[in-house]
């Protein structure tokens, strides 16, 4: 009743939205008005309440990605919220549904794009953005979902999607396989989580921060190694010479990706890239690696079924079978989304999450 309420007052006024804006890159996110579009066919309007930060969106911000040419635009693309209303045709959500939302496309409408106005000014938006507190979303960025806290379903809009999904839908792991994970962030824990509940064996944990390798053995890391410039050799000893079997390399740094390549099994070993490394950066593989039987490529999301995965995640979690709930580390306001972007660049975080909805 609550959010029929509010469609009714919605009817008889303008919507405005807060969100935290991208004018400048390598600048703070500006907080704006921004007045809210009608919806086209296919379009969501929801009412945001978490959003999670995500290297992607710390790349976006530094320019690491390329030229951008949409500036000014919004961010964010993982979080949980309401629907308040939908536009023509939508058929997945009605207002009122709790959703997760996310950049892996699913079932539904796709419309790439929404312009909000604030000052007259145009601001960018895409099929999804969540630093922002009330959102156009396209259909199939959202997924419904119930009876899990909004605060953890939002991590699965990327992180755990992603995450797990290298392991189950990449990899296709098989129980007693060994895997090392470098870097222990929100989507190489998410891994972890993964990895253990297959049954993988050696799991060996990777980074630079002593607290988020402790949080790696908390989650059931075998090994956790800090960083330095050649772990091949000490992955080679811990697995016998042999070599992991798999390796997920989520820092986005040229040199770990050349090091976890070399400490894979020189026969059968996959490495899997999952961190973004600066647009143009190259790194250099021996080719007879690759004759050898080694494999090495990249993922678009854990090739992820978002209405179907999704809802599989969240029923584990509910279960007590998949603790994603660990991963969150800070909860910031979103009026000082600048400090949780900080936070996130230190490293020292797992996943940072925004409130939203409460600092409205």
């Amino acid at each position: 009743m609550e959010y029929r309420n509010q469609l009714i007052a919605f009817s008889l006024e303008i919507i405005k939205s807060l969100a935290a804006v991208l004018v400048n890159v390598n600048s703070p996110l500006e907080m704006m008005e921004l007045k809210v579009p009608p919806l086209k066919k296919g379009q969501v309007l929801v009412e945001v309440f978490y959003s999670s930060i995500c290297q992607s969106q710390i790349n976006e911000i530094r320019g690491r990605k390329g030229v951008d040419n949409f500036l000014p635009h919004t961010l964010g693309h993982e979080g949980s919220g309401k629907v308040l209303d939908i536009g023509a045709d939508v058929k997945k959500v009605k207002p009122g549904d709790s959703v997760v939302m996310t950049w892996i496309k699913g079932s539904g409408h796709d419309i790439p794009s929404v312009k909000y106005k604030s000052d007259g000014k145009i601001i960018n938006s895409g099929a999804i953005s969540t630093f922002l507190t009330h959102a156009v979303i396209s259909e199939n960025r959202l997924v419904k979902i119930s009876e899990i806290p909004m605060k953890v379903s939002s991590l699965l809009g990327c992180a755990i999607p992603t995450g797990a999904g290298i392991v189950y839908n990449d990899l296709k792991a098989v129980k007693g396989r060994s895997i090392s994970i470098w870097g222990a962030g929100g989507i190489g824990l998410s891994s972890l989580i993964a990895a253990k509940k297959i049954g993988l064996n050696p799991i060996i944990a990777i980074d630079i921060n002593e607290s988020k390798l402790s949080m790696a053995k908390e989650l059931g890391a075998d090994y956790t190694l800090l960083y330095k410039n050649d772990l091949s050799r000490d992955i080679h000893e811990i697995t016998n010479s042999i070599g992991c079997d798999y390796a997920i390399e989520c820092a986005g740094k040229i040199k770990t990706i050349e090091t976890a390549f070399n400490s894979i099994n020189k026969n059968s070993g996959k490495l899997v890239i999952a961190g973004n490394p600066k647009k143009g950066k190259k790194f250099s593989i021996d080719p007879f690696d690759l004759i050898s039987g080694k494999q090495i490529f990249g993922t678009w999301g854990g090739s992820t079924s978002p209405d179907r995965d999704i809802l599989n995640y969240a029923n584990l979690y509910k279960g007590g079978k998949f603790p994603m709930d660990k991963l969150i580390t800070h909860v910031e306001p979103f009026n000082s989304i600048n400090d949780a972007i900080s936070i996130v660049e230190s490293g020292k975080s797992a996943r940072v999450v925004l409130q939203i909805k409460e600092t409205i």
